[in-house]
């Protein structure tokens, strides 16, 4: 699985959240005021399961890494 930012989200960008692609699946995570799905297009439970905990797992990261680059 791939997670990423995309660079363009629009001015002010939207609230911190991150992209999962896979094997022609794709995610919108939120970051903030919680971990939730934002939009899932292919995966399944066990899938969404799994990627909620890896965001969960390096939330903290992931956050600075949103910062870092929006500057927000």
């Amino acid at each position: 699985m791939r997670y990423y930012f995309f660079s363009n989200e629009g001015q002010p960008p939207e609230p911190a959240h991150i992209h999962v692609k896979g094997s022609g699946k794709d995610a919108k995570i939120w970051l903030v005021p919680e971990i939730a799905i934002a939009e899932a297009y292919g995966f399944n439970r066990r899938e969404l399961s799994v990627i909620l905990s890896a965001v969960a797992d390096q939330r903290d990261l992931i956050l600075r890494a949103w910062h870092d680059h929006f500057g927000h």
